[in-house]
């Protein structure tokens, strides 16, 4: 008999640790987008400049760059559930601080970007342990459904985010957002302390120890030697630079290239955030089926095209469509990716595997958002968009040719060096 439509995501969710901490996450995240676009405005606000736009985003993102790998090596040794309580702790202060500065009036770029960093610094330690922490909540079978729905409550809190911070930004003010994501930790906080890993979900701790950095070493060359997870993560390079870095630059597009204030940033970001949820829902349903690596490259493309769509109009509704494609390719191409570096990564590397792949994903945006922020001083927006999306597009067509060996690379078993 056939299975009904979303079965598999019937089957993730009776599990009863994913179920409470997708639950968490989803009112985080929200707080999260909510933030985010706060975090963005504000920087607008306070400078009218596109290069601090890039700035501020490659505060938030960049500490990846340095702390990411040791937090790989933390989430490889520690009790990853403790990693997530104490960074969700620490991010929830960082917002109420923001919160404080906002409403008071007191808040400059400086202190903005200071506090954007220190939070950038406690997501990098977080993220590890995030990513990794999902393979202990679900069945191997069921990985591929469950990172997914993580994706889907990602974005739909890149729909619902946007649109409160909107409401929030005219009806209150924007110290009123951070607020919300400082109140909407606890509900994580309170998931995170309900959840329960059997003893043998946890890390193990090795009889004999190498130094931190010799396990930083040996985890970039697992990723880099590896002929399935090191192209795909090439390619997640040039497409984080390239293509996902325009999702930062949305309050210039907003302002500039549309002429809508507040309410275009939001209803761009919403429309990215409603495409990736189809995205997610279709990878959802389609379970962890063969073909994930082809999938991945396929929707790679796909986003080249949709950003060049996004980039070469000035007509409002045109980059509203453009935006929403873009975020579903995203969408399912990052899924294809994380589920794909989650299963073929030995267990005993998978922290450090996923703190590289999670470096990526949020440094390699950062780097392009500067870059790009910078470039549009001088030539605007839409061109450094459309000239960066070709570049992926080169990139992308080298990783193709080794679509084959890639593969076979895949299909063999997890093994570290």
């Amino acid at each position: 008999m056939p299975k009904l439509p979303f079965a598999h995501i019937v089957t993730v969710l009776r599990h009863r640790n994913y179920r409470i901490y997708i639950a968490g996450n989803a009112l985080s995240m929200i707080g999260l987008w909510t933030q985010r676009v706060a975090v963005g405005w504000l920087a607008w606000e306070l400078t009218r400049s596109g290069a601090w736009l890039g700035a501020v985003a490659f505060a938030d993102l960049c500490p990846s760059i340095i702390v990411g790998p040791f937090a790989g090596v933390l989430a490889d040794r520690i009790d990853r559930i403790k990693i997530m309580y104490v960074a969700q702790t620490l991010s929830m202060l960082q917002a109420l601080a923001l919160s404080v500065l906002a409403v008071s009036g007191i808040i400059t770029i400086g202190m903005l970007l200071a506090l954007v960093l220190l939070n950038g610094v406690i997501t990098g330690m977080n993220q590890p342990a995030r990513l990794a922490v999902v393979s202990s909540l679900v069945p191997r079978a069921n990985l591929s459904t469950a990172v997914a729905l993580n994706s889907i409550a990602f974005n739909l809190a890149r729909f619902i985010g946007p649109a409160v911070a909107g409401a929030l930004i005219v009806g209150v003010g924007v110290g009123a957002a951070f607020a919300v994501n400082a109140a909407s930790f606890l509900a994580f906080l309170i998931a995170l302390a309900r959840i329960r890993l059997p003893a043998g979900a946890k890390p193990v701790r090795p009889d004999v120890r190498r130094g931190v950095l010799a396990d930083i070493a040996q985890g970039l060359r697992y990723v880099c030697t590896h002929p399935g997870i090191g192209p795909l993560l090439a390619l997640s390079v040039a497409t984080g630079m390239g293509l996902r870095c325009f999702v930062e630059l949305l309050p210039g597009f907003a302002a500039d290239v549309f002429g809508h204030g507040a309410g275009g940033l939001a209803a761009l970001a919403s429309s990215i955030g409603v495409g990736a949820v189809a995205g997610g829902l279709w990878v959802a349903q389609r379970g962890t089926a063969p073909g994930l690596a082809r999938l991945a490259l396929i929707h790679s493309l796909f986003t080249v095209l949709a950003v060049l769509a996004f980039a070469a109009t000035d007509v409002f509704w045109v980059g509203l469509a453009g935006a929403a494609a873009a975020g579903v390719f995203m969408s399912v191409s990052g899924i294809a990716a994380q589920t794909i570096v989650q299963m073929a990564a030995d267990p005993a590397m998978r922290g450090r595997t996923l703190s590289v792949y999670g470096l990526i994903m949020r440094a390699a945006p950062a780097a392009g958002a500067l870059l790009l922020g910078l470039a549009s001083e001088v030539a605007g927006l839409r061109l450094p968009l459309v000239l960066s999306a070709i570049a992926c597009l080169l990139v992308w067509r080298r990783v193709w040719r080794v679509r084959e060996a890639i593969d076979a690379a895949l299909a063999e078993p997890a093994h570290a060096p």
